[in-house]
């Protein structure tokens, strides 16, 4: 069983699935995604250009004895029988309209072994509930499947991957106090300028002992320091959703950090993996490798490079931590996935929730009031 790396690729880099700046032509991506020894663990997802991904990776990864790289695999959303609902993508594998909980075992089998082959590999060393809804945070008939697969070795180990944006805290922690002895990592959004609201997760993932990988580390571009207000974004990137000035404001913070990472002698972006990796269960982080739009762009090899060099050992002090936070502080400035009081309805949506009692509980449990916590604040 190979461990993950503190750093590591995520195939949603280089443009092609989730358009983050310019679209890589395939060799440029599958050299980008290639683990090595200087990264040698590497994330996909079945959902990625509906099973493109896992076929890049499975190109990338070609002729490289199996023991000398760790790969991290996602399933969940039902891109085989379920039709796309246009920018919503898939919908998950546990939509009554698709099938009922009987049949629950039977997909996620049946996606796992045709994302392993489109890998040409045999096994994950880790694979990840990806986006669950509702019912992917609370069936035990679900956990009892995933930890199937791992039972099978079709996974070494297993994990959940909440999103595909910012919330679904309760959810997580909930299913984490349900589950956690079946659950062995999380991939959560976390950076210094986005603390909010992955930080509150964390205790519970600790206290399960359910190791965390860490994305958008580099929030949206801006720690590799090559996102400039007025910056030129393609019509289909993903960054476009941010709201407001976020550039702006993002550059304000940038500089009054860069003290922090001069002193450690870190790049930004190292400093921003650096605060993730300070935190209890942040074993690694995948941040997006980003090729901005443009000839005088750094190169997205280039931004590989950084990521690689970034020390394992954490360097910052706790009062730096501290500050980093401070400095970041988004609490309240977006409108939370999952169950939240802000989702008013009753009704049970693919991405949000009635905020149940139990749901309330578990944040008493661990010091969240949702009211105070998890509202998005008026502008």
């Amino acid at each position: 069983m190979r461990a993950l790396d503190h750093v590591a690729l995520g195939a949603w880099s280089g443009g092609r699935y989730l358009g983050y700046g310019e679209e890589l032509a395939e060799e440029r991506l599958e050299a980008l995604l290639t683990p090595g020894e200087d990264i040698a663990t590497v994330i996909t997802a079945d959902a990625y250009g509906a099973g493109d991904a896992d076929h890049v990776v499975g190109r990338a990864t070609a002729g490289l004895p199996r023991d000398s790289f760790t790969l991290v695999g996602a399933v969940g959303h039902d891109f085989y029988d379920g039709e796309r609902e246009g920018p919503k993508g898939f919908p998950r594998f546990t939509d009554a309209r698709l099938r009922g909980p009987e049949d629950h075992a039977g997909y996620l089998r049946r996606a796992a072994e045709a994302s392993l082959e489109r890998c040409d590999t045999d096994r994950f060393d880790l694979l990840l509930l990806h986006n669950p809804d509702h019912t992917g945070y609370t069936s035990e008939v679900v956990w009892d499947a995933m930890a199937g697969l791992r039972a099978e070795g079709l996974a070494d180990r297993i994990g959940i991957a909440p999103g595909p944006a910012n919330g679904v805290t309760l959810d997580l922690i909930s299913c984490l106090e349900r589950f956690g002895d079946r659950i062995d990592w999380a991939m959560l959004i976390l950076n210094p300028f986005e603390p909010w609201p992955g930080e509150l997760s964390l205790g519970a993932c600790a206290a399960a002992d359910v190791e965390v990988i860490a994305r958008v580390v580099d929030y949206g571009g801006v720690f590799f320091d090559d996102v400039r207000p007025g910056h030129a974004f393609a019509p289909r990137d993903h960054r476009l959703h941010r709201p407001g000035p976020w550039i702006e404001r993002a550059m304000e913070k940038l500089e009054a950090a860069r003290p922090i990472a001069e002193r450690h002698g870190l790049t930004m972006l190292q400093l921003a993996a650096q605060w993730d990796l300070a935190h209890p269960a942040v074993a690694c982080v995948a941040p997006t490798l980003i090729q901005e739009i443009g000839p005088e762009a750094r190169t997205v090899e280039s931004k590989r490079a950084e990521l690689a060099a970034t020390p394992a050992e954490v360097r910052l002090t706790p009062a730096e931590v501290a500050e980093l936070r401070a400095l970041g502080d988004n609490r309240g400035s977006m409108l939370l996935k999952g169950a939240t009081p802000d989702h008013a309805s009753e009704e049970i949506l693919a991405d949000r929730w009635p905020l149940e009692p139990a749901l309330v509980a578990a944040g008493e449990r661990w010091g969240i009031d949702p009211e105070r916590d998890l509202r998005k604040t008026p502008a």
